[in-house]
């Protein structure tokens, strides 16, 4: 198999799951437990928040473990409005991943003025947009670092610093970038952030949500004292010790990153480009992740095209996995190119560490044969 959809989720790193094996066999206790083969476990949740924070440039007392990106992203919003309620307009994107979207569309339904920014063709935002439309009445602007669709990077420091100055408080759904670029949140003032573990080679079902300190936070799950009573619920104890790990391999890893990565995304790409009549790249070739490129195809059906490279055992998607059941077109791509009648014939091609030049090859290979069968139909 060559899997190239690591935006969607990546495997769990071998480290990663030597780390949690423990606590899944061994080591099971409830770490709430006043007894110590419960307690003891409290210590071990700790050491892997300060491994968080250690990838974020943030402080352990700052990081709350959440079940996923998605629990983050609404807990971060819910957090914001909640502390000043006067407030009722909210600022994102219209590339925002679901999470957020979806979340702000149901808040419309409660009351709440939504502005939703344009970007340009490439994908950019544009903060001359952000900053007329912060008002008075703006609770919170929530926008993503890094799209997970194009990989185009939204420019966080800059939005964070006017966010910081006009007194509106600001949360970043970073979660396709952490593992991919560097984020250091000592010098950059976001008040929320968002990472899950499943894009860093942890496991699905564990997230973190970074709240900065003096940043006004309640709880969105309520229940007990856990998370010292930001996050209700018994910590999965294997799963913390995973995204701990993870990031811990992260600052290793980041160094080379885009040494490693972006030189093979380049090559598929252009050759992509080069070689199929109609391809077209969407979205700006500089300011993006470096393992992330997403191409129309014009005139082939992506699910079609999908289909015949998954025979060749060969992993891509249209874009969000999180909508793949929907028969609605790419939002992203649709907001980025609101002309064209394309919407659902983009492939996203997200590569990982383990992928190899021959493998790269052979994806061209296949894909000129699917394009050329599908052409012809």
């Amino acid at each position: 198999m060559i899997y190239l959809d690591y935006n969607a989720t990546t495997p769990i790193a071998p480290e990663v799951l030597e780390a949690m094996l423990p606590y899944l066999k061994e080591e099971w206790g409830n770490p709430s437990s006043s007894y110590r083969f419960g307690s003891k476990l409290r210590s071990i949740i700790e050491r892997s928040r300060e491994q968080v924070a250690n990838m974020l440039g943030a402080n352990p007392s700052e990081i709350i473990f959440t079940s996923c990106g998605t629990e983050s992203n609404n807990a971060a919003i819910n957090a914001a409005l909640r502390a000043r309620p006067d407030k009722r307009h909210i600022i994102t994107s219209q590339v925002e991943h679901s999470a957020v979207l979806q979340h702000c569309k149901a808040l419309e339904m409660q009351g709440y003025a939504v502005t939703y920014l344009p970007v340009d063709r490439e994908g950019l935002l544009n903060i001359n947009d952000l900053d007329v439309s912060i008002s008075t009445g703006t609770a919170l602007v929530s926008l993503m670092w890094a799209n997970n669709e194009t990989g185009v990077l939204f420019p966080i420091e800059n939005i964070a610093r006017l966010c910081n100055e006009r007194g509106v408080l600001f949360h970043c759904d970073a979660i396709q970038a952490a593992g991919k670029i560097r984020i250091d949140l000592q010098q950059t003032p976001i008040n929320y952030l968002s990472i899950t573990g499943h894009k860093l080679y942890a496991a699905k079902g564990v997230g973190a949500l970074y709240v900065r300190k003096r940043t006004p936070f309640s709880p969105y799950l309520i229940g007990g004292n856990q998370e010292r009573g930001m996050r209700g619920g018994t910590e999965s104890v294997a799963m913390v010790v995973g995204l701990g790990k993870a990031s811990e391999l992260t600052l290793q890893t980041l160094p080379k990153y885009d040494s490693q990565i972006q030189p093979l995304r380049d090559n598929l790409e252009n050759q992509i480009l080069s070689s199929i009549k109609g391809a077209e790249r969407n979205g700006n070739i500089e300011k993006r992740l470096s393992n992330t490129t997403s191409i129309n195809f014009q005139g082939i059906a992506s699910e079609s095209l999908i289909r015949l490279l998954d025979k060749c055992d060969i992993c891509v998607s249209s874009g969000s996995a999180c909508l793949a059941d929907s028969d609605e077109p790419s939002h992203v791509i649709s907001a980025m190119k609101p002309e064209t009648g394309r919407l659902r014939e983009t492939i996203r091609f997200s590569l990982g560490f383990d992928l190899k030049q021959a493998q790269v090859e052979y994806v061209v290979r296949a894909l000129k044969d699917a394009a050329s069968c599908l052409h012809e139909l």
